[in-house]
């Protein structure tokens, strides 16, 4: 149940059901999106995202694994979104500079975790890499796109988080994803404040902004992740994946340390 959770959302949902509903056991559920990344309307949906562990069986058989399950429904009157991989594919994710599953597997907002989530969270700064700026700059160019070709104020929000994201990963190592936070960092534009404060009221709106200075912005921020990726201290390629595999493998197995269940957060 996400209660002590700042959702940024007036909700004190029991999820408990949504995690027992799943057909394969769940290593674990993550709140992500908008709510993650500290913008949320009104109305916006729900994002959980996690991993499942398909039986052995499902692996080595004839028949194609579901290795990415998605649905959508309404609980408590929110639409809900719910986005899991096996383990084996979201690990195969973490090693291809994937910012997205990081985020989720790291996200602070945790509906539902066990001893594996913990130790694959431990992982990740293995999976690390001066590459994931890429990620991050790509992701900027397309919300920058849908921005110039909508004008709505949430794809603006996405480049500029993103695009700080990425730099404060180059920077420090770390995987921060949520907006208020970055915008109190130096780079972080000084509209940003106010146009969370105007997202926060309407999940599909105009941004009321002065075009080209958040083009300059944005242009600004690219050219720091550029400098910022070319000083970093990450590493060229990923160091975990021995250790990934050898995690791997424990689970899919059943070989690990006792106390595996589901746990609260």
């Amino acid at each position: 149940m996400i209660d002590d959770l700042d959702l940024d959302l007036d909700l004190h949902l029991d999820l408990t059901p949504v995690v027992a509903e799943q057909p394969d056991p769940m290593l674990f559920a993550t709140v992500s999106g908008a709510h993650l990344y500290g913008f949320p309307s009104q109305d916006s949906d729900l994002d959980l995202r996690g991993v499942h562990l398909l039986p052995a069986a499902d692996l080595v058989g004839l028949r194609e694994p579901e290795e990415t399950r998605s649905r959508t429904w309404v609980r408590y009157g929110v639409e809900m979104d719910l986005v899991t991989h096996d383990l084996r594919k979201f690990v195969r994710l973490m090693l291809r500079r994937n910012g997205y599953v990081l985020e989720q597997l790291l996200s602070p907002l945790v509906v539902h975790t066990t001893d594996a989530h913990r130790e694959l969270a431990a992982l990740a700064p293995g999976v690390l890499t001066s590459h994931h700026a890429h990620h991050y700059r790509g992701f900027a160019a397309t919300q920058w796109r849908l921005f110039e070709k909508t004008g709505e104020l949430k794809p603006l929000l996405y480049t500029f988080r993103v695009l700080l994201t990425g730099i404060h990963l180059m920077r420090s190592g770390e995987v921060q994803a949520h907006l208020p936070t970055l915008a109190e960092g130096p780079d972080a534009p000084g509209c940003l404040p106010e146009l969370i404060a105007a997202k926060a009221e309407r999940e599909h709106g105009s941004a009321d902004v002065d075009h080209a200075r958040v083009a300059a912005d944005v242009e600004r921020l690219h050219a720091t992740l550029d400098a910022a990726q070319s000083a970093s201290a990450l590493p060229d390629a990923p160091r975990a994946h021995d250790a990934l595999h050898d995690f791997l493998v424990r689970v899919r197995l059943g070989v690990m340390p006792a106390g595996s269940t589901a746990l609260r957060p």
